[in-house]
């Protein structure tokens, strides 16, 4: 049985449509030509970042240039790219630690410039170097931050059990593996329930039972609403992981889309040599 919405009408009269109708009636409206701007006006649907016209570099060296992308609620994206694309810039810009030098970026409609104590509270940022102090407990670090965040101490045990901390909580961050040190960061991402997680190279150190977990954790809060952007080297996690990839290459978007549409548009049976394909063919 097709899924179906309900909705109320004029007088409050109830009227039920399809998930295949609205997708439908999206499509119809895309190819009337209209801005992702306009169309988000006309579904009422605000994208938890929208990225327009975004340049940033350090001294004379652009890194990104007039980047465009809007990602909504529910949406998991990776960033993918070679290293010195700008994948990190472009995270670090929209979790307020880097400063654009052109163009606008924002989070839940929060300017990541004017507005950066909003930005903090919508954003659950794990970076690529996860910074975490060796010498306190797990509990220890994580109620430190559950005070910061202002958010109940219930909480704490609530992100522990989500990230398989439970039997490393007692120790000292320092003791602990890289693996389950990347998991005290995720944890701490996800303390204050934020609306949007954006999650650098996640995957280092975990182990196979630690991904796994990891990406049931991404379905579970994409399930809620959340919206996820992600970036990652290893190829196989992108596709589990992801709705859409975009793939920066020397500061631009090169491409955004499904994984099968970049199959299609290189001519390449798998994901792995779809990359290598644009790779070789930009630098050839």
């Amino acid at each position: 049985m097709p899924k179906k919405i309900h909705g109320y009408g004029q007088g409050d009269v109830e009227t039920v449509i399809s998930v295949e109708d609205v997708d439908k009636q999206a499509g119809a409206l895309k190819q009337d030509n209209l801005t992702e701007d306009e169309l988000d006006a006309l579904t009422n649907n605000k994208p938890h970042l929208s990225i327009d016209k975004l340049k940033a570099g350090y001294g004379e060296m652009e890194i990104l240039h007039d980047i465009d992308l809007r990602i909504g609620d529910g949406q998991s994206l990776c960033l993918i790219g070679p290293n010195g694309a700008g994948k990190s810039t472009l995270m670090k810009i929209l979790t307020t630690y880097l400063t654009a030098d052109s163009g606008t970026a924002m989070v839940n409609e929060h300017d990541v410039t004017s507005a950066q104590k909003e930005v903090q509270k919508s954003v659950g940022y794990l970076p690529e170097h996860n910074p975490l102090y060796l010498d306190l407990y797990v509990r220890e670090y994580l109620a430190f931050n559950a005070d910061v965040y202002k958010v109940a101490k219930s909480r704490i045990e609530e992100v522990i059990q989500l990230t398989g901390l439970i039997t490393e909580s007692h120790k000292k961050i320092g003791q602990l593996s890289k693996g389950y040190r990347q998991r005290v960061g995720l944890a701490n991402s996800l303390l204050h329930n934020p609306d949007v997680l954006i999650l650098d190279e996640p995957t280092t150190g975990l182990d196979p039972i630690s991904l796994i977990r990891l990406k049931d954790l991404i379905q579970a809060e994409k399930a809620k609403g959340k919206t996820i952007l992600i970036t990652s080297h290893i190829m196989s996690f992108v596709e589990e992981v992801s709705d859409e990839i975009v793939f920066l290459l020397e500061g631009k978007i090169y491409f955004r889309g499904s994984i099968s549409e970049l199959k299609t548009k290189t001519n390449q049976p798998d994901f792995e040599h779809a990359i290598a394909s644009i790779l070789t063919n930009n630098h050839a």
